[in-house]
């Protein structure tokens, strides 16, 4: 674990992840899925299906809790079949409590 110019582990430092999930997720329990996980990590945020096919992924908390989700994704044991998992990272915006399938 490295520290951070102010002293805090950097695995504990909170971030937002934005994962845009391809392939067959829609209509195989797949958000319910990643809410549970996402839960079990201790992160807050969303999962929703999009008018193209893919679920996005919004989840905010600890750098390796948001790390470990996108892995869990990516794993190959979710519901459905993934094809790709396109993610990008930011601040957190702190506007989500709890995990919600949208």
């Amino acid at each position: 674990m490295t520290e951070t110019p102010h002293g805090a582990a950097a695995s504990t430092d909170r971030v937002r992840l934005a994962a845009w999930v391809h392939g067959m997720v829609q209509g195989v329990g797949f958000r319910w899925w990643t809410r549970s996980r996402a839960l079990e990590l201790g992160l807050v945020g969303s999962a929703r299906n999009t008018s193209d096919g893919r679920v996005h992924v919004i989840a905010e908390g600890s750098r390796a809790a948001c790390e470990r989700l996108l892995e869990l994704l990516r794993s190959g044991d979710t519901p459905g079949r993934v094809t790709l998992v396109v993610e990008s990272w930011e601040p957190p915006r702190g506007d989500s409590s709890g995990f919600e399938e949208r």
